[in-house]
Parts: structure tokens; C-alpha cells; sequence
């Protein structure tokens, strides 16, 4: 079904991105693509570009929840005159123990979804409310599913298993990871010429890093959740788990207020005051700002030692790619990282192919319908 149109779905905390794709020169072409904006607030936005690149939509789109924001993208996209997605794909940040392959979405499935709540309770249900509104707005359409963490299901034991007791790995409690279709989308545009030894980082307002060898993930500094890793936006990264019976019994904090502070109040945002924002951020550090300067560094910091980390369990680093908002577009970022790496051959500022350092985008729509039609084709 080479003609047939994939919707790609991709939902954030507050936004939902999409693309609508048609199979050109054997790969995935994007017709549309565009995000409903602050979802759920009252300057909420929804913008389309074509094929290439013009805008065909830039309205306010006051959408209350994402399955409203997806009528709203569904009802643009066939005022334009396309016909509907025979198949629709959708980002789903965490499967659970049981779901570690993108796949047909199946009452089983469902079902298994429902049943990993508890894994990532802010994502999940808007995961499963866009399928049930999808199912109801395109009732022929087939839907597929793919997972974040798929990609880091060829982890070893030795990065996937916690030092706890077997009963809580039989339980689920293990290092899943996260940002792997941004991964798998980065090396489909390297191609043939991916080298072997690669670590990725993918810096935005959730940031990791994975070590890739021979394509394959073998660790990732996410964990059981997006929580774990580096310091990110909001997010605190990782943590000696004393901290949290810490305040647990001097704070008296129950688990509801701990995933506030852990997910929504420390990161850059606590070190700097208030800022999470890396183009602001940089700008205060540069005016002499000493707390946004702690929290860059520390950011920084934190990368270069998984990086340093990732170099010692790969056996050396052939390509250091920089993706993300951040990763991609900060300079300023990827120099300070780079700083004190040159004993592994990278040079702060020598970027771009040639070289070790290279910055890419990340097209996670993309990867989701390349995901979507190959299920749909088989």
C-alpha cells in the first residue's frame, strides 16, 4: 500500500505534534505536518505546513485535551481536500514490561497498556485516549503503536537490571529508557555509513544519552522513568536514592509530592531560580548570572560524564551525535560538553561531517509512519 496516507501522532505534556505521510523513493514523505500547541490553555495554537514548508494553518485552537486537539488536526486536514489515513501511528512513551516492540494495536494490547498505569501515569491514559478518539474518528483506520522504549530492549543485563531484590525485576522495576524513536531516526538518516561506536545524546526539556554499538542500544542514562539520567528542564535526573527517605521523613512528603518536586520543580529551573529555558539561561549566564551559570554547568557536567561513561563500555567513540532542540541547535551546549573530551578525539567546535561531533534533528514523526506501514505491509 505504497499510496496509502499514515498519520503519525506524537503527544507532549501540553502539545501534539502530527504528520500525514505518503511512500515516496521508498521512504516515508511527509504532505503535513504541524503541533496543536498549549493544549488545555486558552492561547492554545494550531499550525500546518505543507509539503514543503509553507504554512497552510496558524489559528488559536483553544483545544481542552488532546483527543480534542486530534478532532481539530483531523478536521483541518480534510478541509485541505487529502483523504483520510488509511493507518495511524502512535508515539507511546512507556509499554510496561510486556510491550517492548512497536506493533498493531490489538484489544490485547489495550489491555496490556491498562495494565502498565502504573509505569507512567502521566502518559499513558493521553496515550490511550488518542487511540479510543482515533478509533472513533477514523473507525477504518488500523493504529500501531510505538514505543519509546523499543528501541532499548537490546539492552544487556548489565545496564538493564537495578541492584534490588529479583522480586521487584519480576515486578517491572528495570532500566526501560526512553527517546528511542528520536534514536532510530538518527540513524536512519546516518544510513550505511553509521559507524560503530556512537553516543547519542538528545537534549530538550527531556534530555538522555544512549551508547550505540553496531546500531544496537546496550545503555541509555533513563531509567524506569524519564526521570533518571541528567539533570533536565524541571526533572532532577538521578539521585542517591537516600535523598528521597530524606525528605520522606523529615519533610513528611508523600509519593504525589515527590513526583512534583522530582518531575516539575528541580532541574535547570531549580539551580537557576525559576529559568529552564537554554537560550535564557545562556544569555543570564553571560550577563554574570551566577545561578543560571551553576545550572548550565551542572547540565553540562552531567553529560560529559556519560559520555565518558558510554566511551568506557563501548571501548571508544567513533561518532558523538548532538540531537534535540537543544543538542541540535545550542553551539554553546555542545562546546561546553566537549570540553575536556579531547583524550577521545573530540575537539570543542570541530563539528559536521569529518569530524566526531556531528548535530542532527530528530524526526520521530517520520519514524513512526516508517514503523506504522511496515506493520500495516506485513
Amino acid at each position: 500500500m505504497k499510496d496509502a496516507l499514515i498519520l503519525a501522532v506524537n503527544s507532549g505534556s501540553s502539545s501534539l505534534k502530527f504528520g500525514l505521510f505518503s511512500q515516496r523513493d521508498g521512504d516515508e514523505s511527509a504532505l503535513y505536518q504541524g503541533e496543536a500547541e498549549n493544549i488545555g490553555r486558552p492561547d492554545g495554537r494550531l499550525s500546518i505546513t505543507d509539503a514543503v514548508g509553507n504554512s497552510v494553518l496558524n489559528e488559536p485552537c483553544a483545544s481542552t485535551t488532546q483527543p480534542a486537539a486530534l478532532k481539530a488536526i483531523l478536521d483541518a486536514l480534510a478541509k485541505s481536500g487529502v483523504p483520510a489515513p488509511v493507518a495511524v501511528g502512535h508515539r507511546v512513551v512507556h509499554g510496561g514490561p510486556h510491550l517492548r516492540q512497536h506493533q498493531r494495536i490489538t484489544p490485547e494490547v489495550i489491555t496490556a497498556l491498562e495494565a502498565a498505569l502504573h509505569f507512567a501515569p502521566l502518559h499513558i491514559p493521553a496515550s490511550l485516549a488518542l487511540i479510543r478518539e482515533t478509533e472513533s474518528l477514523l473507525p477504518r483506520a488500523q493504529q500501531f503503536a510505538c514505543f519509546d522504549t523499543a528501541f532499548h530492549a537490546t539492552m544487556p543485563d548489565t545496564s538493564a537490571r537495578y541492584a534490588i531484590p529479583d522480586q521487584f525485576y519480576r515486578e517491572g522495576v528495570q532500566r526501560y529508557g526512553f527517546h528511542g524513536l528520536s534514536y532510530e531516526s538518527v540513524l536512519h538518516r546516518l544510513g550505511p555509513q553509521t559507524p560503530s561506536r556512537i553516543v547519542c545524546a538528545h537534549l530538550g526539556n527531556g534530555a538522555s544519552l544512549a551508547a550505540i554499538l553496531n546500531g544496537r542500544s546496550i545503555d541509555t542514562s533513563m531509567g524506569l522513568t524519564p526521570t533518571g539520567g541528567i539533570p533536565m528542564s524541571t526533572r532532577t535526573g538521578d539521585l542517591d536514592p537516600g535523598v528521597l527517605i530524606f525528605l520522606m521523613r523529615n519533610n513528611r512528603l508523600d509519593a504525589d509530592a515527590l513526583e512534583t518536586i522530582l518531575n516539575r520543580q528541580s532541574g535547570l529551573a531549580a539551580l537557576s531560580g525559576g529559568e529552564s529555558d537554554m537560550r535564557r539561561l545562556q544569555a543570564a549566564m553571560e550577563s554574570g548570572d551566577k545561578n543560571a551559570a551553576l545550572a548550565i554547568h551542572v547540565f553540562t557536567s552531567a553529560i560529559r560524564k556519560f559520555i565518558g561513561a558510554y566511551a568506557a563500555e563501548l571501548g571508544g567513540i567513533d561518532l558523538l551525535i548532538f540531537t534535540g532542540g537543544i543538542g541540535q541547535h545550542s553551539s554553546f551546549v555542545r562546546r561546553l560538553v566537549c570540553e575536556g573530551l579531547e583524550f577521545l578525539g573530540i575537539r570543542p567546535g570541530q563539528e559536521g561531517p569529518g569530524t566526531k561531533i556531528l548535530p542532527l534533528p530528530s524526526d520521530e514523526e517520520t519514524q513512526i509512519a516508517r514503523h506504522a506501514r511496515r506493520l500495516m505491509n506485513h
